[in-house]
């Protein structure tokens, strides 16, 4: 069985690297990446609170919304990130910084 995303599609876009690792992918982040990540981190933790219906529980519900938020915005950025260094996003940035 052929698990390989990029052996059924083929990038739009320049590949800097067809199979980027952990660390290159998160160093790889933008600003609008950790931007992403930020505002879904802060909207989470903001629904968490407010869904705590009794103020004893509204602290851990908040909690629990921002470990949520964090993940959840990691990999929206992961995604992202690692999308531009295959090819299949826009990545004008990466092309230049990686072609040296």
């Amino acid at each position: 069985m052929n698990t390989d995303i990029t052996a059924s599609t083929k990038p739009e876009y320049p590949v800097v690297d067809r199979n980027p690792p952990f660390t290159k992918t998160v160093a790889n982040f933008s600003v609008l990446d950790y931007l992403r990540l930020t505002t879904i981190t802060g909207i989470s933790v903001t629904v968490g609170y407010l869904s705590g219906i009794k103020p004893n529980i509204r602290g851990p519900s908040m909690v629990t919304g921002g470990l949520i938020g964090v993940l959840g915005g990691f990999m929206y950025a992961y995604q992202n990130s690692a999308g531009r260094l295959m090819g299949f996003f826009p990545n004008d940035d990466e092309v230049a910084r990686f072609k040296k």
